[in-house]
């Protein structure tokens, strides 16, 4: 192949590569069509097609798509910022370009295709896949629809139900999926050399003496059938897409082009894109997106190599333990499971095949994959069986001296250099550590339940904790394909910590006059899968008792204390697991219903302590449930418990339910202004000037004016400096 055109930084690789095979000019992107790329790859292949429409030997084009093709917006490359997102003006000249060429334009798509390159394929006038093809329209979940035309040329090609299916569900489709859909039109049975593949086709075409087939040439056969499967499109996926613009925006551009002529058809698309494009939900998302891979970018990872880990020990072998051990099984690694005797062992190891046998169930594994994967797993009730493990895993019951136990026995028996880590929700692992002659090695993993599918995972950092045993911790994740977040050492780390104060907010809430069923139905309106009422049911109310008994000692007297949930639990009303807790569980259904016996608990508490109950709208419950939320989340931010405040977000988008179109509670907090939240803090502080204590941090950026975001930038900014 032979450069077309030269990129302006002549260091980079030329942007397009072609090549002449007798009547058929064949072209392969060199870089994908994204951010500053865009312009010069589109612009290069205009040229190409100006040169191949004034060749009278060229025939035809072939465009040859592969790793390049993968034209996703890469959040990390923006670093987040929504304004650094391409307008798509460049892409919509060239895709225009290749739909009215003169000549048959074939587009051979293997591996990902999405993005930008998809657009570009879907505007040629055939396709070929090869097997490896998967087609996706990645930029869905950063709220983007497509930029160029995609959409009304998938309607074109697909029909309407099969396009707004594949648009809305934001899955790829494979090579066979996309040619039954009929947006592939020949499907390559094996192989894997598309230049031969694609020529071979072009050939046959020419043959055939088929023409240019742009999509615009395409007609429904039915606008008013079109229009019915849009509409039950929209009904089909309304429950899963609650809160999220780009479906509805999605369907609209459909509609238009199914209502209106081609060029309105464009420009409706274009319409849509540049709303979206603009909209706080995608500089939302795009941020999510970026929070989670910079989340991953902590000094010990930069400053150390991890240690090797190819066998792993859990200790424990409930819920937790056993997710974890599947977890690790699925990354390929050796797992050696420890319990306290054979009947619990056994327990153990049956909690880990019924995943397994849960996925042969839905035909998503089959019975020799299980017997490979659980061949890699062994059960002991020796600790000895963890002796040459590089790496253990405490998952036992939440008591201090209980790890501490566990943690002796570990120095005892494993090998010099291997890490031991403890699956704690909110103990001091400095203490645990400290069980060991060994700190350096000891570092938390905080899994979230169930730890095989939750992709959280809180890696805490005690204060002897040599760096690549942190490398390690984040290489592990990585292996797991977990979002991996660092934490400090404090009660509850960072999202258990923010948790107990948010959920404070929400018990004040409720002993000042909201129902808990008020409360739970401003959050699910904020967009919360789930209440924090909901929540405890869910988790089991005894866990929060209990931990509200253990902090009893440390309390400050000072301190409100509501103790509606106490009297609850008291009763052995403990969530969906006992049939009741603020809410009524018939025949033991996960939904459960209003309660008025947990009413008049809390009638009764609030006359108890001289109470007079007022009423709270939703937007009164959800400015202080968030108050509270953001203030710890940049205490926590001020004390390093969290390293910045992406961490935080990742955090709460990753384990605990915070809507992912409102970007993390700290971007949250940016875009209402941090002048606003801290003025309702301010006056919360009229009531109960304990709780209501304003982070110093939070105080500072609003007299700087500045906000969270500034805080990230400048920690991607010495990090880039530091060697």
């Amino acid at each position: 192949m032979s450069d077309l055109a030269s990129s302006p930084n002549p260091n980079a690789a030329a942007p397009l590569l072609w090549q002449q095979h007798g009547p058929v000019l064949a072209l392969q992107l060199q870089r994908a069509p994204v951010l500053a790329d865009q312009a010069v790859v589109c612009a290069a292949l205009q040229q190409a097609l100006q040169q191949a429409q004034d060749d009278a030997a060229t025939q035809a084009v072939l465009l040859l798509a592969g790793p390049a093709w993968d034209g996703a917006l890469d959040a990390a490359a923006v670093q987040g910022d929504a304004a650094r997102t391409p307008d798509g003006q460049a892409l919509r000249a060239a895709c225009q370009g290749i739909e009215a060429f003169p000549k048959p334009v074939i587009a051979v798509l293997q591996q990902r295709v999405q993005g930008a390159g998809l657009e570009l394929a879907l505007a040629a006038h055939y396709r070929l896949a090869l097997p490896s093809a998967r087609l996706a329209w990645a930029d869905w979940a950063l709220g983007l629809p497509p930029a160029a035309g995609g959409m009304a040329r998938a309607l074109r090609w697909m029909g309407a139900e099969a396009a707004a299916a594949w648009l809305l569900g934001g899955k790829a489709l494979t090579a066979q999926q996309a040619c039954d859909a009929g947006l592939v039109d020949q499907l390559l049975a094996d192989g894997d050399d598309a230049l031969a593949a694609g020529l071979a086709w072009a050939g046959q075409l020419l043959a055939q003496q088929a023409g240019p087939r742009p999509a615009s040439a395409q007609l429904l056969a039915s606008p008013e059938q079109a229009l019915a499967e849009l509409d039950a499109q929209e009904q089909a996926q309304r429950k899963s897409s609650r809160g999220l613009q780009a479906p509805g925006l999605i369907l609209q551009a459909l509609r238009t082009a199914v209502q209106q002529p081609w060029a309105q058809a464009l420009a409706g698309q274009q319409a849509v894109f540049e709303q979206a494009r603009g909209s706080a939900q995608h500089a939302a998302l795009l941020h999510a997106a970026w929070a989670e891979r910079a989340a991953a970018q902590v000094p010990e990872a930069r400053a150390a190599a991890p240690r090797p880990v190819h066998c792993i020990g859990v200790v424990g072998g409930g819920t937790m333990g056993a997710g974890i051990a599947v977890a690790a099984l699925n990354a390929g690694l050796l797992v050696t499971m420890i319990e306290r005797d054979a009947q619990a062992l056994a327990r153990g190891q049956a909690n880990v095949e019924k995943v397994y046998d849960g996925l042969i169930a839905k035909g998503r594994m089959s019975e020799q994959a299980k017997a490979d994967t659980m061949a890699r797993f062994a059960a002991s009730t020796d600790y000895a069986a963890l002796a040459e493990v590089d790496l253990v895993i405490e998952a036992v019951f939440e008591d201090l001296a209980v790890k501490q136990a566990v943690f002796a026995q570990l120095e005892r028996v494993c090998k010099p250099g291997a890490v031991l880590a403890t699956n704690t929700s909110y103990l001091d692992i400095d203490a645990i550590a400290a069980a060991t002659g060994r700190p350096q090695d000891v570092i938390g993993l905080h899994f979230f339940s169930p730890a095989h599918i939750m992709k959280l995972l809180e890696i805490v950092v005690p204060a002897q904790a040599a760096p690549d045993v942190v490398a390690t911790a984040f290489a592990l994740a990585a292996r797991m394909k977990k979002t991996p977040v660092r934490a400090g050492v404090c009660d509850g780390f960072i999202g258990n910590r923010i948790l107990a104060v948010y959920k404070q907010a929400a018990d004040y809430l409720m002993e000042d006059g909201a129902s808990p069923y008020e409360i739970d139905a401003a959050v699910r309106g904020f967009g919360y899968p789930m209440g924090p009422f909901q929540v405890t049911d869910l988790a089991g109310g005894d866990i929060g008792w209990a931990t509200r008994k253990r902090r009893a000692a440390t309390r400050d007297p000072r301190a409100r204390y509501v103790e509606i949930a106490d009297r609850i639990c008291e009763r052995g009303w403990f969530g969906q697991k006992t049939g009741r807790g603020f809410y009524r569980y018939v025949e033991g259904a996960r939904s459960g219903q209003p309660d008025e016996e947990v009413l008049a608990i809390a009638a009764a508490e609030r006359a108890r302590k001289g109470i007079t109950p007022r009423s709270f709208s939703a937007d009164e419950i959800m400015r202080r449930y968030m108050a509270a939320m953001v203030n710890e989340g940049a205490k926590v931010v001020q004390e390093g418990i969290a390293l910045r405040p992406l961490d935080v977000d990742a955090v709460f988008l990753g384990g605990y339910g915070f809507p992912r179109w409102r970007g993390g509670p700290m971007h949250w907090a940016d875009a209402q202004g941090l002048q606003t939240i801290l003025a309702d803090i301010q006056a919360f502080a009229q009531e109960d000037a304990l709780f209501w204590q304003p982070a110093q941090l939070l105080q500072q950026l609003v007299a700087q004016g500045r906000n969270f975001a500034s805080l990230n930038a400048a920690a991607a900014t010495t990090e880039e400096q530091t060697p």
